[in-house]
């Protein structure tokens, strides 16, 4: 983005729940986006989620740590290729733990999942609560590529009240405390609003999660 006339601010969108602009640097950006591009890669690499109704989600996944599959965790990709799921490097659970403290002055410990969504153009993610973890530590949401709408719920519906976030590449959101069950989803990612330097094609939306388990 060009710079603006005044910069975004720091917000706390509902009691728990922080959006930090800008939080990754470029460089960070690019580190973690090559990183992102290593764990696609097959064997569990990138697949299309399929629900248990026979419908995919349109946001392509690849899981570290523990594979997520609708609505459990498992070792292997059993709704895929069968592989063991890559490991969770240190490194970014230290970059969680960071989150956290930079968002909500708390210092969080034991990371261990990351799920990593890709969206196109025309991908979207419907109104859900991130609630098959045993661990009520704080996700963390790092941003990178493309904007989007990020709706952000309450713990109760899938329906009002939200509030819709503008996500840009390099920012974070994280939700824990009251606002950890929150119905959250992205109705709309904007094509081609990517950082050039960047070079990616598209959203990339890596969550870190603790799993409890």
């Amino acid at each position: 983005m060009e710079a603006e006339l005044f910069p975004r601010a720091r917000t706390e969108v509902a009691p728990g729940a922080v959006h930090v602009p800008d939080w990754l640097t470029p460089a960070r950006q690019g580190e973690l986006l090559a990183a992102c591009r290593e764990w696609a890669r097959p064997p569990a690499g990138l697949r299309t989620v399929r629900t248990p109704g026979g419908g995919t989600m349109t946001a392509r996944q690849v899981c570290l740590g523990w594979h997520w599959y609708p609505y459990a965790y498992a070792r292997t990709v059993v709704d895929g290729d069968g592989a063991a799921v890559k490991p969770f490097p240190r490194w970014l659970g230290e970059l969680g733990r960071e989150a956290v403290r930079d968002a909500l002055g708390t210092d969080v410990r034991g990371y261990d999942i990351a799920l990593i969504n890709f969206y196109d153009g025309d991908a979207r993610m419907g109104m859900h609560r991130d609630s098959d973890e045993k661990s009520d530590a704080p996700v963390v949401s790092l941003s990178l590529g493309d904007t989007c709408v990020f709706r952000f719920g309450n713990p109760e519906t899938r329906t009002r009240p939200y509030t819709d976030v503008e996500l840009r590449s390099g920012d974070l959101f994280v939700f824990g405390g009251p606002s950890r069950l929150a119905y959250h989803g992205v109705p709309r990612v904007h094509p081609g609003t990517a950082p050039p330097e960047l070079g990616l094609a598209g959203r990339l939306n890596i969550t870190l999660r603790i799993s409890g388990l």
